[in-house]
């Protein structure tokens, strides 16, 4: 007999007590939380039947013994004295082997009575009542000491209603807690795929070390919604803070922590580790690195089994704030990707200070080779002109110095050369826009070339400042080294030249009507590589198209803005 057959068909309930009973039922079924459910029981169950006293017994996982017990009437103090809760043994344990509605008018007085312990309030007349969900024990309801005697069957008929109710509201409550946890990991596995997929985005487009560094501790910390989250690199044998995330006490980036330490085991180990005690477990107090945590989660970063770093996220938010297995969980998953995007950013920082020491060191060698070849050179025979001349005095000697100003004109034409293309004096003095006209013109007049140029750089004017240095340096290199190659190499007689500018991006397009060559076998002497170098340096892309016989065209661009570079990646700007 279900709840609604029972409260419609029980005998002995008068009115009013089966009005009573349908609004607990009412009240019971309405509510969702399982801890608000039992506790209403036991007061309808106390009201319906006029007990002093109500208990109720929660079955353990074997259905052998009481796993929770509950109570009502019985105060706190008197609780104390007590002692331990009922485990589900003597007449009480008969209703766990015997599922059924039981009524003494002494338990005392049955035999598997084991009496009370010292200080428990008397109780002689007994109800007890069992709660089936889907054919199982649940537990049991038992009341004790009714106002006016005993409990009689009327009594016993409203429990076992009352127990019909609870067992539906138990049920609904159980579901919709399930319900609602299903729904949280379902949040959290959504927002750990979001976290993934927002680190894959950053392997597939990002490259500056910073901006991946930024995504993964921002990202990781609503993740497992921790209150901070730092994440350390390995730097020269140590760990060193590289950014954080969050509420921490004061500012750690830079902060190091030796490899042998128990931080560094983890990142050696490759093992993530959960922390309760954070300074104990892990004999290191975090207030080092600026947070009094009560919990902590190191999670490696791992790259092709060798240890980049560490992610360790501080004392979780929401039901925190110990961190659980689930988060655990997410973390590795995250740190996987974000291991790959770091290892990526890290592998393209490298190749921009190796790129800059080579261009570096081809300058170098091409400026050897001038001020020995051509300046040096020079200097030598002058000083062996004016040394002859002075052996022979007279007009020998005259002619001579006549001679020595015209060479010593020629070296100091070509010293300023060099000095233009160490650091061009135009760019200082007059700007980028300027200087690129003045190169123009001189390439023009010292190669033959006949160069249409449409130079158009007025979105600089609104500029409140200058270009950086290095941007406006690599925009005149490339420019320089493109003129050079043609007048060198293309055989061409005509270019055309076009350099813009928007908020973003510089954009040079330069195309000539030479010979044209094979872009995919390009040579090293054509200068593409250097170009490709100054352009990567300042974060911009070169495109080339050409063919035998047809000419080449060569566009750049460039961002108006470097992007910030951190200690790991900024080494290739300081070549």
């Amino acid at each position: 007999m279900d709840a609604a057959e029972a409260a419609s068909g029980g005998q002995g309930l008068g009115e009013r007590r089966l009005d009573r009973l349908l609004e607990a039922g009412r009240t019971l079924v309405s509510e969702l939380d399982l801890d608000a459910v039992l506790n209403r029981l036991l007061e309808a169950a106390r009201d319906l039947t006029g007990a002093r006293y109500a208990a109720l017994g929660i079955l353990d996982g074997r259905r052998a013994g009481l796993e929770r017990f509950l109570y009502l009437g019985i105060d706190e103090r008197t609780r104390r004295v007590i002692g331990n809760l009922p485990r589900g043994r003597g007449v009480l344990g008969l209703l766990i082997e015997d599922p059924a509605p039981l009524r003494l008018s002494r338990v005392g007085d049955h035999p598997r009575s084991f009496g009370f312990p010292h200080g428990h309030p008397p109780m002689d007349t007994f109800l007890g009542v069992p709660i089936m969900i889907r054919g199982e024990a649940f537990g049991n309801i038992y009341l004790t000491e009714k106002d006016d005697g005993e409990f009689d069957e009327s009594d016993e008929q409203a429990a076992v209603i009352l127990a019909e109710w609870a067992s539906i509201a138990i049920e609904n409550a159980r579901l919709y807690t399930t319900a609602r946890e299903r729904r949280g990991e379902l949040e959290r596995a959504v927002r750990g795929l979001e976290a993934t997929t927002e680190i894959a985005r950053a392997i597939g487009g990002e490259t500056d070390l910073d901006r991946v560094l930024e995504t993964v501790a921002k990202r990781g910390r609503a993740l497992v919604e921790a209150r901070a989250v730092i994440v350390l690199l390995e730097d020269r044998g140590d760990l060193e803070v590289v950014i954080t995330a969050g509420d921490l006490e004061r500012d750690v980036v830079g902060e190091r922590v030796a490899m042998d330490s128990p931080w560094g085991r983890v990142c050696r180990d490759g093992l993530p580790e959960r922390i309760a005690a954070a300074g104990a477990r892990i004999a290191f107090d975090p207030a080092e690195l600026g947070s009094r945590a009560e919990s902590a989660l190191l999670v490696p970063l791992t790259f092709r089994g060798q240890g980049l770093g560490l992610i360790v996220a501080f004392d979780r938010l929401r039901d925190g704030p110990e961190f659980d297995a689930e988060d655990e969980r997410l973390l590795i998953a995250f740190a996987a990707s974000a291991a790959t995007a770091v290892a990526t950013a890290q592998t393209v920082a490298e190749d921009r200070v190796r790129f800059s020491i080579d261009a570096s060191e081809r300058e170098r060698s091409t400026w050897a080779r001038e001020l020995h070849d051509e300046t040096l050179q020079g200097l030598g025979a002058l000083r062996v002109t004016l040394s002859a001349a002075l052996k022979g005095g007279g007009e020998r000697l005259e002619n001579a110095v006549e001679v020595a100003i015209d060479q010593l004109a020629d070296e100091i034409a070509n010293l300023r050369s060099l000095i233009t293309e160490l650091r061009p004096v135009a760019l200082d003095e007059l700007g980028l826009e300027a200087a690129l006209a003045s190169l123009v013109e001189h390439s023009a007049a010292t190669s033959g070339l006949e160069i249409e140029a449409d130079i158009d750089l007025r979105y600089g004017a609104e500029r409140t400042k200058r270009l950086d240095p290095e941007i406006e340096s690599s925009v005149y290199r490339i420019l320089q080294e493109t003129l050079t190659n043609i007048s060198k190499h293309s055989r061409a007689e005509r270019v055309d030249l076009e350099i813009t500018e928007d908020a973003e991006r510089l954009r040079l397009r330069i195309r000539d009507d030479g010979v044209g060559f094979d872009p995919s076998r390009p040579s090293e002497g054509f200068g593409l590589r250097g170009m490709r170098e100054r352009a990567l340096l300042v974060d911009g892309t070169i495109g080339v198209r050409s063919s035998p016989g047809s000419g080449t065209e060569i566009t750049v661009e460039i961002p108006t803005e470097l992007r910030a570079r951190s200690r790991f990646s900024r080494a290739a700007g300081n070549y």
